[in-house]
């Protein structure tokens, strides 16, 4: 059955433990975890002490690919993805996600597909190579990634697909989601309103429904294939002034998870649609 997640990214720069407890407070099913240098974040122990406390599965494990996570455990990319899928196994989750490689990680890069399904093969977790965006440099195109941004091209078992890097790149959603067909094993919800082509320079990470991707229509595509993946919410909520606001924007991403995916509301939550409803902050206006 599908599944419906909260990234723990979605409330940064705040602590591990605000993750899990907005994720709980929200109504989420679990979370993911985006390994950082919050040593919180690497330490199975606190991760499932935090899980017990608030009765958040941890689905996902995001290994530490960001340019800010680059000296977490270590500067071998290798090593990194074969400790997620040590954490993923020893913390409970499925699945790891992965971004492809820098070019300048020259020997990863070579071998990353080989070293991808060798790791997945070893430690029984399912690593998830998530697509990404070209890079633009004073208007010139950059071959940033190795073998690239898109896996649709990629020999990988396991794809992440994220709304918001699609709209970067100028892709559409639902073809990307239709191409990558049972390979598509993990999804993060959230939007983007235009391309690099377009002017786009940031990731936005929006809520979904407020940019120009197809969210909804891949959600409701997957319900229909009866879909057995997780679907993790990672917006961004920087903006957000207080703890209420930033949960009015995470009830809204999950209630709209929950639309168009028809999974139900866990019964461990007792909070009312009525209720949660009172959380949805009003839509500004097209």
């Amino acid at each position: 059955m599908m599944r419906i997640g909260m990234s723990t990214s979605c409330v940064y720069p705040l602590s591990t433990e605000h993750a899990f407890r907005l994720a709980r407070r929200a109504g989420f099913d679990g979370v993911e975890v985006m390994v950082t240098r919050d040593e919180v974040t690497q330490s199975p122990d606190a991760l499932l002490e935090l899980s017990s406390r608030y009765g958040m599965p941890i689905f996902s494990i995001h290994a530490p690919v960001l340019l800010l996570t680059h000296f977490v455990w270590g500067r071998d990319p290798q090593i990194k993805l074969e400790r997620a899928a040590g954490l993923a196994g020893a913390v409970g989750a499925s699945t790891v996600v992965v971004h492809p490689p820098f070019r300048w990680q020259s020997g990863y890069a070579e071998n990353f597909l080989k070293i991808v399904r060798q790791t997945a093969t070893a430690s029984g977790v399912e690593i998830a190579v998530e697509n990404m965006f070209p890079w633009k440099m004073a208007g010139r195109a950059v071959a940033a990634y190795s073998p690239g941004w898109d896996p649709t091209a990629m020999d990988c078992d396991a794809v992440t697909l994220d709304f918001s890097h699609a709209a970067l790149s100028g892709l559409d959603s639902l073809d990307l989601a239709n191409a990558l067909g049972d390979r598509l094993r993990h999804v993060h919800l959230c939007d983007g309103s235009g391309s690099l082509d377009e002017g786009r320079v940031f990731d936005e990470h929006l809520l979904p429904g407020r940019g120009g991707q197809p969210v909804a229509e891949v959600l409701r595509m997957l319900a229909r294939r009866h879909w057995s993946g997780t679907v993790i919410a990672e917006v961004n909520t920087r903006k957000s002034r207080t703890e209420e606001e930033r949960l009015g924007m995470l009830a809204e991403t999950l209630a709209f998870a929950r639309e168009h995916t028809g999974v139900p509301r866990h019964p461990r939550f007792s909070r009312s649609r009525r209720a949660l409803g009172s959380l949805l902050p009003v839509r500004p206006a097209r």
